[in-house]
């Protein structure tokens, strides 16, 4: 099990877009994660009649190592660790370790 997940609220601390936050939209197998709104880039695209796709200068997320993100609190709208912990019932579910509120429901 992932600490992060697709969907998570996440925010940046490391990099050029420290501070940023995003949800999370993809999750890859390398343990990169694509953030929305965060580590755009411009990629020039040739332009390919077949696909229908115009030519330009297009705005693209790019994957970010998993060590640069932390998952958001939306109590304290900070950084959070995360832990692992198994309930009663035999789920293991993730919690923020500075409130012990589990994140997964």
């Amino acid at each position: 099990m992932n600490k992060i997940k697709k969907g998570d609220d996440v925010i940046v601390i490391a990099g050029k877009d420290k501070g940023k936050h995003g949800s999370v939209l993809r999750v890859m197998s390398n343990g990169r994660l694509v953030v929305s709104d965060v580590n755009m880039v411009k990629r020039h695209t040739k332009p390919n009649p077949n696909k229908g796709v115009p030519g330009g200068i297009v705005e693209k997320e790019m994957p970010l190592d998993a060590s640069n993100v932390m998952l958001l609190n939306p109590q304290t709208k900070k950084a959070d660790r995360v832990g692992f912990r198994v309930l009663e019932d035999g789920r293991k579910v993730r919690y923020f370790k500075s409130t012990n509120e589990v994140v997964d429901i």
